[in-house]
């Protein structure tokens, strides 16, 4: 018989595992991987560092034996990372996992979604941030287009990856004033957009609190053009606030990490590429499962130590946040997904 869900400090159970397959990206996003600090001369975990994907997947059989039931695959952008539908199909296969997502750029989608949901991917998430040519290649810095994205997300909806969603961090005197063309774009095509607040995510990003735009005035800006209705969660732990159009046109979400954290409620352990969970996406430092793995422990050692690192876990970052805690040192969320 499966372990009991280990519970934290707080009560809350382990439930869901984003799973970070590389710290590469072919972007340069100012909020999440500036160029600036992630340059040429940046060095990145080398082969031979990454958990290969035989070990993702006995850490991944471990973890669902002790509670998680949503899976999500993330980087760096995780399309980068060669022969992924292997590893799709191996988690696929796990009894007990409810669902099985992926958060891409888009960019490489076309080349990849049909064979990622023959794999047994249910959903992808994708980030684009604005419609607008100009601002959204000044915030992703390589010159990527639109374009792209958008025949990623086609390519997403044809694989029946869906529904898909649309993930854009608004960032005040970058993107605000595109939030509603982004709802506009997407209304009646069963695409759902979320608004993620700016976060002081790591210590590259130059995190400002002026600059974060907060939900409320997301959703009033979106209202004021396409009246909306709050939505219940579609499940415990959902962090997106669900709201609905008016008239029956679909929805949009927000994820209010800033203004109104949802930590009470977090039930997210992240796995690293390189093999360390991290109790938090604002975690300074995280707990190594690949040196005991590789050094022969076995899988109830290794349940074990998840079930020490989950039951001591007291993080609440986003509800705790000050001028103290925004200065102290914190893992990138290019390394552990967003």
């Amino acid at each position: 018989m499966p372990a009991p869900a280990p519970q934290d400090r707080q009560g809350r159970p382990l439930r869901d595992l984003r799973i970070s397959v590389t710290d590469r990206c072919n972007l340069r996003c100012n909020y999440c991987m500036p160029a600036e600090v992630f340059g040429k001369d940046y060095r990145f975990l080398a082969r031979e560092e990454l958990l290969t994907f035989e070990e993702i997947q006995r850490l991944t059989a471990i973890l669902v034996g002790r509670g998680v039931r949503r899976i999500r695959l993330t980087g760096g952008e995780p399309l980068v990372r060669s022969g992924l539908p292997r590893l799709v199909a191996g988690l696929a296969g796990l009894d007990g996992v409810d669902d099985l997502s992926l958060t891409t750029n888009g960019v490489l989608l076309p080349l990849h979604a049909a064979d990622l949901a023959a794999a047994g991917l249910r959903r992808v998430t994708v980030s684009l941030d604005s419609l607008d040519e100009s601002i959204f290649r000044r915030m992703n810095s390589v010159g990527a287009g639109v374009a792209e994205v958008l025949k990623g997300i086609e390519a997403a909806q044809a694989a029946g990856l869906g529904p898909v969603k649309i993930n854009a961090v608004v960032r005040r005197g970058f993107n605000e004033t595109t939030v509603v063309d982004l709802v506009r774009h997407f209304r009646g095509t069963g695409v759902i957009v979320r608004f993620i607040e700016y976060m002081d995510v790591g210590n590259s990003n130059g995190w400002q609190l002026k600059e974060v735009v907060p939900a409320a005035e997301l959703i009033g800006m979106i209202h004021r053009e396409f009246p909306l209705r709050p939505l219940d969660a579609n499940h415990s732990g959902e962090v997106a606030r669900r709201w609905a159009h008016a008239d029956g046109q679909g929805e949009i979400g927000v994820i209010s990490s800033v203004s109104r954290p949802f930590c009470d409620d977090c039930r997210r352990l992240r796995l690293s590429p390189e093999g360390r969970i991290y109790t938090c996406l604002f975690a300074g430092t995280g707990h190594d499962m690949r040196a005991p793995m590789r050094a022969g422990a076995d899988d109830q050692a290794l349940g074990r130590e998840v079930e020490r690192v989950w039951s001591t876990r007291d993080d609440a970052y986003s509800r705790r946040r000050s001028a103290a805690t925004v200065s102290l040192p914190r893992v990138e969320m290019s390394h552990i997904g967003g």
